[in-house]
């Protein structure tokens, strides 16, 4: 019979997809790396798949343990859907802007999710990796992924997103964009990219409110540049030691509001629903497009599945709720009696 052992054994191999109607007349080949397309959806199956078949190799976990991890989400379900597979228990710390639909699909797989507030520094006792990092040393043989500062979450890139990519592109991609955020999917990759051709070009998308655009340009950790922000799996407040900055030639930044409209216009153009991050890389394929080579072979990852933003950049009250539809946007497909509804809610809630 054609099957598989388990639903680990179809992580990776994803496509790659034209995006012929969102390269904006750009003469070059633009390709989408679907990561959504994973069993998990994200590219993070990856990561949860290699860490833990490695960490079971060197005895760092034993049968019956407990993984626990600190995640904006998308690794959390890998991990779960991993501990499901292999009989672990699962502790996921999140913080506290994640959508509600990644928190109910973490607890569908049997994981204990522990929400964290995400205006506190990531060493504050309160913040979800010092959560992770208290729960390691309570919980006799457990394991803390810790993917922010963790090696082999770089080798997992390395030993299958680079090589898919090279040979699906036969060789002849010139340029990637990838999101940042623990750096492990962009510094991976590039590092087997540029070991094939050290002339491809890595960029890197981060957010307005992070830190990592201004550590690549001064290498210096500036906390002035940290200030809230509503984007997801997208840049920091700190340096992940997963990051390997040398690798990547250029960072460009993206805002809340472009990265969730382009998003949504990828859905409408291209049929292809994918999250809040793959917005934001998007926004840079934009930015960097005037310096492009009109021969150039761009491909763009698309980190994880839109499904998993539907009460947020795919639902029509809640962009406007944060004002990302305008007047102008009105037409982009919120009704007017929503438009009215959220306005009169407003309302109510300043005199309340």
């Amino acid at each position: 019979m054609q099957c598989y052992d388990s639903v680990l054994d179809v992580v990776g191999h994803t496509p790659l997809i034209r995006l012929n109607r969102m390269s904006n007349g750009f003469p070059g080949i633009v390709l989408a790396k679907v990561e959504g397309m994973n069993p998990g959806h994200s590219a993070k199956d990856r990561i949860a798949k290699y860490i833990i078949a490695k960490a079971e190799k060197e005895g760092k976990i034993l049968p019956g343990g407990t993984i626990i991890e600190a995640s904006s989400g998308n690794t959390g379900f890998s991990m779960a859907m991993v501990a499901a597979v292999k009989g672990y228990n699962c502790i996921l710390c999140i913080p506290d802007k994640i959508s509600k639909e990644k928190i109910q699909l973490m607890e569908s797989l049997g994981a204990d999710v522990r929400i964290c507030p995400s205006k506190v520094p990531y060493e504050d006792p309160l913040s979800h990796y010092s959560v992770c990092a208290r729960l390691n040393q309570e919980i006799k043989n457990s394991l803390f992924v810790n993917q922010y500062f963790n090696e082999d979450n770089l080798e997992a890139h390395y030993y299958t997103t680079g090589p898919e990519i090279w040979k699906q592109t036969d060789g002849k991609i010139t340029h990637f964009i990838c999101a940042m955020g623990t750096g492990g999917t962009i510094s991976g990759t590039a590092k087997y990219l540029k070991e094939q051709n050290p002339e491809v070009k890595i960029i890197g998308v981060d957010a307005y409110g992070s830190i990592l655009q201004k550590y690549h340009e001064d290498h210096v950790e500036d906390s002035t540049e940290c200030y809230s922000y509503l984007l997801e799996a997208v840049g920091k407040k700190f340096i992940p030691g997963a990051t390997e900055f040398d690798l990547i030639d250029k960072i460009v930044k993206a805002t809340d509001r472009e990265s969730a409209l382009l998003a949504r216009r990828l859905a409408k153009k291209q049929g292809l629903l994918t999250g809040y991050s793959s917005g934001a890389v998007l926004v840079g394929f934009k930015k960097i497009q005037p310096l492009l080579p009109k021969d150039a072979v761009v491909v763009l990852l698309l980190a994880d599945h839109g499904s998993r933003y539907l009460s947020k950049i795919y639902n029509n009250a809640w962009m406007q709720h944060v004002g990302f539809f305008r007047s102008a946007d009105r037409k982009s497909g919120i009704s007017k009696v929503v438009y009215l509804r959220e306005q009169l809610r407003k309302v109510i809630d300043f005199y309340s």
